[in-house]
């Protein structure tokens, strides 16, 4: 196989990446993709640094010895915990996920800009300094939502469990003034389409197709972008086996295709 033949490699602690590689298929449809989802061992979000460390290692030398040619951690979690050694460990491009704080504030019209992520995201220390950067303390109001993740990966994306879920982790804002939401979990976007009924005429935002963008730049600046006219071909893998559960493959391709 060709250097350029190679595939991209997607990783995620379970299905939340999938929305993420969603994107890049219909960005970059000529590209081959290996999605690995750490399903055993999610949450993520809410484990400590040197555990999601570890975690995001294991699983990016599963996909490295794979033979990819560059590596997304589709994951806003595992990129805050260890991009950095992911980056000093592989001689192949990491791209990384951020919440998308600073188009959401470049966006809105008026109130705050509310980030829904993990506990870990909103605690560590890469996103801490993103608003730092941004000046954006008074401006932004970070929520942790455990447990969210679970709901997710349990299949319950269903307006009735997140407008539950939401309602009481949300309960606090009394009223306050949002202009934009962001979605700072590559899980979250699976229920955007609910969020979207639950807080009509605001703009919601994701990491996704920047992200993407940035994965096309940077493969193209190594000149590493596939040059064939043919559709390319994903393999999942979960916690290192090949999916071969039909319901499982099933469950993928339908958020890929929705």
């Amino acid at each position: 196989m060709s250097a350029n033949c190679k595939p991209i490699g997607f990783f995620d602690s379970g299905l939340g990446g999938l929305s993420v590689l969603k994107t890049a298929h219909q960005l970059l449809p000529c590209e081959n993709y290996i999605y690995f989802g750490d399903n055993l061992n999610a949450p993520y979000g809410e484990k400590s640094e040197e555990q999601i460390k570890k975690l995001t290692l294991d699983a990016c030398g599963f996909l490295y010895d794979k033979g990819v040619k560059a590596i997304v951690i589709a994951c806003n979690t595992a990129t805050s915990a260890a991009v950095i050694m992911m980056r000093e460990t592989y001689n192949i491009p990491v791209i990384s996920m951020e919440p998308a704080v600073k188009p959401a504030l470049q966006g809105r019209l008026d109130g705050k800009v509310l980030v829904l992520a993990t506990p870990a995201t909103v605690s560590q220390a890469r996103y801490l300094g993103l608003i730092e950067r941004l000046n954006a303390h008074s401006e932004v109001i970070s929520v942790g939502c455990g447990g969210l993740v679970e709901l997710i990966e349990n299949g319950r994306t269903d307006e009735e469990s997140i407008h539950a879920y939401l309602s009481k982790r949300l309960a606090f804002l009394d009223g306050q003034a949002i202009g934009a939401v962001v979605l700072g979990c590559t899980h979250f976007p699976l229920f955007k389409n609910v969020l979207t009924r639950i807080v009509p005429g605001i703009d919601i935002i994701d990491g996704n197709e920047g992200t993407v963008r940035h994965l096309h730049e940077v493969l193209r600046a190594c000149d590493k972008l596939n040059t064939s006219e043919e559709k390319g071909k994903i393999v999942f893998y979960r916690s290192g086996k090949l999916v071969e559960d039909p319901a499982l493959l099933e469950k993928y391709n339908m958020i890929l295709l929705s």
